[in-house]
């Protein structure tokens, strides 16, 4: 039940008009069926830990958001942690989270993060909840929507899709690589990518699974909860940027990725 509503907030998270998810979406995202998805609503709705509402979708009531949070703290600490402590592979851990997250106690939980050098991110890039429930703000934007050239860092990468996580590192772009975007051909034409003292040449399809930010907002600073809105960067790229007015709170360690 708990990765149902952990999808939900995920796919919410990265539309930007609007907070309601389509089950239809959804059920692409689990791998489902529409009815079993259509069962699981029901079930949901009835708990009082979502809305619904027919062709408009769900979407997460405060008891749903404090329970996705949980969930994605569990598998992220447990991602990061089989990589950064067991030696696995990035393309390796999305199912095993899966598997473990739900077994994983807060105790364990709060271990983890530890030992795993209390990471910010998954090592997708995605942003682990804190332990009292606040999820990071992540200020970035699709890599296709930039307008090059453009000095960026690859924020997250948005696919579980074990060939393209393989292909990805080989290229060097995993989360908290800076690259320079160099150009790109018109009529939805490849990529021009510097990473470091190489060029690289990449097609849309795999460009779109990238989300990419300015340099100074991979380190992540301020929580969903902040009022603080993104500024386009001066560079006139189409790159959001996060306003720097003020920090809430003392923040934790970082490690990067």
């Amino acid at each position: 039940m708990q990765e149902y509503l952990a999808e939900a907030y995920r796919v919410a998270s990265y539309q930007t008009d609007s907070d309601w998810v389509s089950t239809t979406d959804l059920a692409d995202r689990m791998g489902v069926s529409p009815p079993a998805v259509a069962r699981m609503v029901g079930r949901l709705k009835k708990r009082g830990l979502i809305e619904h509402e027919p062709y408009q979708g769900m979407r997460l009531t405060p008891a749903g958001r404090r329970e996705a949070l949980h969930y994605l703290r569990q598998h992220r600490l447990t991602e990061m942690f089989l990589v950064r402590v067991m030696g696995f592979g990035w393309h390796e851990v999305h199912g095993e989270a899966e598997a473990l997250g739900p077994a994983v106690s807060e105790r364990v939980a709060d271990r983890m993060n530890e030992l795993a050098g209390r990471p910010q991110r998954c090592p997708h890039g995605e942003p682990i909840p804190t332990a009292d429930g606040r999820m990071p703000r992540v200020v970035d934007k699709v890599l296709t929507a930039i307008t090059p050239p453009a000095s960026l860092v690859i924020s997250r990468v948005n696919t579980d899709d074990p060939e393209k996580l393989i292909y990805l590192a080989e290229l060097g772009l995993t989360p908290g690589q800076p690259f320079e975007f160099v150009s790109r051909a018109p009529f939805e034409g490849p990529l021009r990518l510097r990473i470091e003292d190489h060029e690289q040449v990449i097609g849309v399809e795999l460009a779109g699974v990238l989300r990419v930010c300015a340099p100074q907002d991979f380190l992540l600073t301020e929580f969903e909860d902040d009022s603080n809105d993104a500024d386009e960067s001066p560079e006139g790229s189409g790159l959001p940027t996060r306003k720097r007015r003020r920090r809430r709170g003392k923040q934790p360690p970082v490690t990067s990725i």
